[in-house]
């Protein structure tokens, strides 16, 4: 089994992320790291216990990690997630799994020196944890195995999901960002241009009738769709973050290119874009693994099989 830590924002589909990594049984979850992001960091925590306890998986350690992004405030999104960030989908839920004393960062440096070559770290949220780890530890690049990023827009398209050429992750930090970009680790970006090819339509959740997660699905995902009708008129919410999961499962999910990408920290039109040189204007060395194509429909029907199944 593969060696995983999942840094995460819980919001609804890091919750789903969770799950589906969880399920697959072909992952090794050493850890959750959380952080700041889709909402405060306290309620991620809780979000993230909560998660946890449902899937019968409170052997799975969490450690609380960066409560702020390393030089901005923090904005946070309940419009798309909810008031607690899940829908309110387990409010009365009952959960007795704490967090860990030993701060996020810490537990990656640690885990990844203990497994050097070993460790792919799933980043589905700000990437202010990795970015604290990275510069406490420079040899952290050298022992992880990889990072697999949730994040991003590298198209021509323009059509990011808080400024018109920035993806919410990569523009609550981006400071943090371009540090992890820039560390030497093996880098891959599920950006947007595939991710909101994945989505969970009524019709999907339906076919979660009658097993484990199907009410925890429907109703953390209510609001999601909604905005997602909304705003983009999709029948529907995208898959970002389970799809960062899948490609660690299955990488024939997802077809990538490897090209050199910065990110913009100073600019107020376009903080946080992720900026892919395809023509190699800049004649620098590759260094982010960008998605260019995905297999929506076989990535959707193996989440909702791996939800599904019994046992």
């Amino acid at each position: 089994m593969k060696k995983v830590i999942m840094d995460v924002d819980t919001g609804v589909d890091d919750a789903l992320a969770i799950l589906y990594a969880l399920e697959s049984r072909q992952l090794d979850v050493l850890g959750i790291t959380t952080v700041n992001g889709n909402v405060p960091l306290e309620m991620v925590n809780v979000n993230t216990l909560k998660v946890l306890s449902l899937a019968d998986r409170t052997d799975v350690p969490v450690h609380p990690g960066a409560d702020r992004p390393l030089m901005r405030t923090s904005e946070h999104v309940h419009h798309i997630h909810g008031d607690d960030g899940i829908g309110n989908a387990l409010d009365d839920f009952s959960y007795s799994n704490q967090c860990q004393e030993e701060f996020a960062a810490d537990f990656i440096i640690e885990q990844a020196k203990n497994h050097p070559g070993e460790i792919t770290l799933i980043a589905v949220g700000p990437l202010t944890n990795l970015a604290l780890a990275f510069r406490k530890e420079p040899k952290l690049s050298e022992w992880l195995d990889e990072v697999v990023v949730m994040g991003g827009l590298v198209s021509e398209m323009g059509r990011g999901n808080k400024l018109p050429n920035s993806e919410f992750n990569i523009f609550t930090d981006a400071e943090a960002a371009r540090i992890v970009f820039h560390s030497g680790t093996e880098t891959t970006l599920v950006s947007l241009d595939v991710t909101k090819q994945t989505l969970l339509s009524n019709s999907d959740i339906d076919t979660l009738e009658g097993g484990k997660y199907h009410d925890f699905v429907r109703q953390s995902t209510e609001v999601y769709r909604a905005f997602s009708k909304e705003r983009f008129n999709l029948d529907g919410c995208a898959l970002h973050d389970p799809l960062t999961v899948g490609y660690v499962l299955n990488r024939d999910f997802l077809r990538t290119e490897k090209h050199y990408v910065d990110v913009e920290t100073i600019s107020s039109l376009s903080y946080g874009q992720t900026i892919c040189d395809f023509g190699n204007l800049w004649d620098r060395p590759p260094n982010v693994n960008i998605c260019t194509d995905v297999d929506g429909e076989g990535f959707v029907s193996h989440f909702l099989e791996t939800l599904g199944k019994e046992g």
